[in-house]
């Protein structure tokens, strides 16, 4: 079913940012104050979707697990000293961190390469990692709940001397309050589904979601992790 399921909104589901567990990145030798529109296809499985502009700017946001400051072997996204392509604008290349008072790190510093934008003069210089993000100035708030598995075990009756509610996941519902996505969901209509890029498909619940204040639900992720 899951399967089927990813194969049928591959096609139809127009792609967008949406950030879950958000990290500051400020390009630094990004103008102050400037924003452009990166024109970003909605669908690459279905070109006649059309495409939208996705605004970029300073700083923004990206995935907490798109960065680590000490890296394993062959982590293809951002480091210190690595390069990454922002999926649909440049190339960026960490440079440093800042961290709070008891070591977390809060923002990441980068710097951007400007003959790297799509569409530019050095745009297909390969780089090993691309990853998604969202302006910061841009973002939009959003309420993602991951629904999962009721239970741990394909068949939580199959031992008649465990009890099945001992194999009760409790993570089959997550909700996450800090995820943040790009202006072209604001106003997502009720029932409207949407790949997240790299994340999932998700719905706008039809009873909870509301103009300026969209919830989204998960439907599937992009593969089969459970397995995993």
């Amino acid at each position: 079913l899951e399967y089927a399921i990813r194969e049928d909104l591959n096609k139809r589901a127009p792609r967008v940012f949406g950030v879950l567990n958000p990290l500051k990145v400020i390009v630094t030798n990004y103008p102050e104050g400037a924003t452009e529109n990166m024109e970003i296809l909605n669908n690459p499985e279905d070109e006649s979707q059309g495409t939208r502009l996705v605004p970029f700017s300073r700083e923004i946001y990206i995935e907490k697990e798109d960065f680590l400051e000490n890296p394993p072997h062959k982590f293809f996204r951002l480091a210190p000293g690595q390069e990454v392509r922002l999926k649909g604008a440049y190339i960026i290349k960490c440079n440093g961190v800042k961290k709070s008072d008891v070591g977390e790190i809060e923002e990441v510093h980068c710097t951007m390469d400007p003959a790297t934008r799509s569409g530019g003069p050095d745009s297909d210089r390969k780089v090993k990692g691309i990853i998604h993000w969202v302006s910061a100035e841009h973002a939009v708030p959003v309420a993602v709940r991951l629904y999962d598995r009721l239970f741990n075990v394909p068949n939580p009756t199959a031992d008649k001397d465990v009890d099945f509610r001992s194999h009760i996941n409790p993570d089959s519902l997550v909700t996450l309050t800090s995820a943040l996505a790009e202006p072209y969901l604001k106003d997502a209509a009720s029932g409207a589904r949407f790949q997240f890029e790299r994340r999932g498909y998700y719905i706008a619940d039809a009873k909870d979601s509301q103009p300026g204040a969209p919830v989204f639900n998960r439907i599937v992720s992009l593969r089969d992790t459970w397995a995993k």
